[in-house]
């Protein structure tokens, strides 16, 4: 890899796999999602001479072309992520992260890129069938993001088959870290702890999840860039370790020495049906092909994790007393 693209890189995954790949040696062109404000997401706190930031929107399939020009690898990661939302405004979904994936397939097509990888999620297997989950394990929607990131999924692969573009298929469990959006379990427990609530709203604490470090996710990514055997396939990146949501809670508050009990929050509970109770990936796939294993534990991820958050410039960029959809 010498020039690359990374969409959704103003993101939370976006902004890490940008530096990972700057400390590779990478120039990098980094997508941050347009807006007037000309704010490039968590990507302000990023400074290095071998960036360059652009802004645009993935649904428009002329821009995504000039994009990827003269590009060696692109990693597409800009998408809608957040699954409540997407029970209110699924349109948006299937118009970012259908069409916004057809678009950059296409678009890397037509410009001949060595090496694509589409993000996916584990959301996409839904409530676990059986465990650990490899890639072989039925796709199952349970919620319209999901289904949109199953349906990217598939354009992305069909690519490979029907026109031979060099795709590969990312799947990251729960990451975790700092910048994560305050719309996922982790964040929201920290930032309500640290500004001193003793009541914390949750959801349902009984699933249970495979939670990557993002430091380790991002590893994961630059190894699948890197191995020619990994074109076509779908790669999860795992663990293999299962958490439930009330002992990484309970873990979060011994860590930040919080005496605080737990009050469960009807609007944070997802409608019935749709709830993906249990998630344990398997990663002998990506260990296989990639030698990639994690290193950095549980514990020392939601340290570290909680140590950004606490810095008060980070914290307030945070409205812990909103629930963020």
């Amino acid at each position: 890899m010498k020039n690359v693209v990374v969409t959704g890189a103003d993101g939370f995954i976006g902004s890490h796999l940008t530096e990972a790949l700057l400390k590779e040696g990478c120039s990098v062109t980094a997508l941050a999602q347009y807006n007037s404000f000309n704010h490039w997401g968590w990507l302000e706190e990023v400074s290095n001479p071998n960036l360059k930031i652009i802004t645009g929107d993935v649904r428009d399939p002329d821009f995504c072309r000039s994009l990827v020009e003269g590009a060696d690898t692109v990693f597409h990661l800009a998408a809608l992520i957040a699954i409540p939302y997407s029970y209110i405004a699924p349109d948006s979904y299937v118009d970012t992260n259908v069409k916004g994936t057809l678009n950059i397939c296409q678009a890397a097509k037509a410009a001949g890129t060595q090496r694509l990888l589409v993000t996916s999620t584990s959301e996409v297997y839904g409530t676990a069938r059986y465990v650990p989950i490899d890639e072989k394990h039925p796709k199952q929607p349970q919620s319209p993001y999901s289904a949109t990131k199953i349906g990217a999924d598939a354009i992305a692969l069909s690519f490979h088959n029907a026109f031979d573009l060099n795709v590969s298929v990312v799947r990251p469990f729960n990451t975790y870290g700092p910048r994560q959006s305050a719309r996922a379990i982790i964040p929201t427990i920290i930032t309500q702890i640290a500004a001193g609530a003793t009541e914390i709203k949750v959801g349902d604490l009984s699933p249970t999840r495979d939670f990557n470090f993002v430091e380790d996710t991002c590893r994961g990514f630059i190894a699948i860039a890197n191995c020619n055997e990994a074109a076509g396939e779908e790669i999860n990146i795992a663990t293999q370790r299962e958490v439930s949501m009330a002992t990484t809670l309970q873990t979060i508050a011994s860590l930040m020495n919080a005496e605080v009990k737990w009050v469960t929050d009807p609007e944070r509970l997802r409608p019935a049906g749709s709830e993906v109770f249990r998630l344990l990936g398997s990663n002998e796939k990506i260990k296989r092909l990639t030698g990639w294993q994690p290193q950095v534990s549980l514990e020392e991820g939601l340290k570290r994790t909680i140590n950004w958050f606490c810095r008060d410039n980070n914290l307030k960029k945070y409205k812990s007393n909103i629930y963020n959809r």
